[in-house]
């Protein structure tokens, strides 16, 4: 069966950027006339989406990360990025998203549920600060991009509207492919604080191209006790390999935070202003972060959150900064996704017809994390296409370790890694 080639870019990222240039001009505006629902899925369904897309994740990264190189994602694209597509799938199809992303509900009320957990998200940190003097922001956009005269199901455009906040530009990728995909790639830097200036690469775009979904998410926050540049300084972390690095650490003897010990895994939670949103770091004993990663499941991590108490630390931990970019072909499929890149695929819900399967999936994640707080990107490529395919004790993070930053009232995973070299 012919496939005609579908590019959906999806990046879920940051919107209030403090950006002083104007949101760049894309393409003729042709969005869906119908407004996004306000209505508030029930917290149950929420809580039974966040805790299937978690596991999702956790998932995902024991397949993808790296023994000997640092990781970072942003689950939140991914997982929006996959919803998004879910709802232009049937049949088989469909059943192979629900099972990977482990949705338990009824398709209408997954997507409810996903649109009750991105307005919760966007509304996070209000008149809260963030890092270089910008304010906090958790910002989630969605754009879809669609060749002009491609034909896509309203009822596919509806629900992205509805559900996701999704409008509709119109491009020319048939004659113009290369000005569209700067067109898309300046959508996202914009929407990134220019962290991820070029999510499609040369070549992504072609003449076969007829849809890009685009969903941008940044994130940039203040700790809510930030670390004093003066105390600063290098210290040692032991690599996987039993040699140590002298690295930038930063240093606080008197630090307030909740903190745990399970099974000889240190966790620590690190609290952003208005403590809806911290980072907790999962610091195993030394050459133990292959059997942590191996093992980590939802279970284990509510029995780390679990094990979580107030107190003062003498803590350290280092400063970091990750760009990665990596294809998701191959473990999605793995996981259970496999028609969906053959020509058995059936994107129907979204065109009326079987001419769509996706060709590759392409993530590029950012951080930062300094003594002022954290900043973080990530963005998602989905390209359809022709072929298939207590009291105080020291907590120093002196040694590979793995991280999150969590929204607190969700549970919902926003970023994910693990360091094994801060250098």
């Amino acid at each position: 069966m012919l496939k005609t080639k579908l590019l959906s870019a999806l990046v879920f990222l940051g919107l209030t950027l403090g950006c002083s240039r104007p949101e760049p001009l894309l393409g003729e505006d042709a969005k869906s006339t119908a407004e996004r629902l306000t209505v508030q899925a029930p917290a149950a369904d929420v809580e039974q989406t966040v805790r299937g897309l978690n596991e999702f994740t956790l998932a995902l990264h024991r397949r993808t990360a790296s023994a000997t190189e640092n990781v970072i994602t942003a689950p939140a694209s991914i997982t929006t990025a996959l919803s998004m597509a879910s709802a232009g799938a049937a049949n088989a199809t469909l059943d192979a998203f629900r099972a990977t992303l482990n949705v338990t509900l009824p398709q209408s009320d997954f997507h409810a549920a996903m649109n009750t957990l991105d307005r919760a998200l966007t509304s996070r940190g209000q008149r809260q600060q963030g890092t270089n003097g910008r304010p906090f922001t958790l910002s989630i956009v969605n754009q879809t991009f669609a060749q002009k005269g491609f034909h896509l199901e309203p009822s596919y455009l509806d629900l992205l509207a509805q559900q996701y906040g999704t409008g509709l530009k119109l491009l020319d990728f048939k004659t113009q492919p290369e000005p569209a995909r700067l067109a898309i790639n300046e959508f996202v830097s914009f929407h990134t604080a220019d962290l991820i200036p070029n999510l499609l690469a040369e070549g992504t775009i072609t003449t076969d191209t007829r849809v890009v979904l685009a969903n941008a998410v940044y994130f940039n926050a203040s700790w809510d006790s930030p670390f004093e540049k003066t105390r600063t300084s290098p210290g040692p972390f032991t690599r996987l390999d039993g040699s140590t690095a002298q690295v930038p650490m930063l240093r606080d003897s008197a630090h307030s935070a909740r903190s745990g010990t399970v099974g000889g895994v240190e966790v620590v939670e690190l609290p952003y202003q208005g403590h809806e949103v911290s980072m907790l770091l999962l610091v195993p004993p030394a050459g133990g972060l292959a059997a942590l990663e191996g093992s980590l499941d939802v279970a284990k991590l509510d029995a780390y959150l679990a094990a979580l108490t107030q107190g003062q630390l003498d803590f350290s931990m280092p400063k970091f900064a990750i760009d990665l970019e990596t294809t998701l072909a191959e473990p999605l499929s793995a996981q259970g996704l496999g028609v969906a890149f053959s020509d058995l695929a059936d994107f129907s819900a979204m065109t009326g017809d079987r001419s769509l399967s996706i060709s590759d999936v392409v993530h590029h994640a950012v951080i930062k994390v300094t003594e002022e707080g954290t900043e973080a990107a990530g963005a998602t490529a989905i390209i359809f296409g022709t072929t298939s395919i207590p009291l105080t004790r020291p907590l120093h993070v002196d040694r590979p370790f793995v991280y999150f930053i969590r929204d607190n009232a969700t549970g919902a995973l926003l970023f994910m890694g693990h360091v094994v070299d801060p250098r």
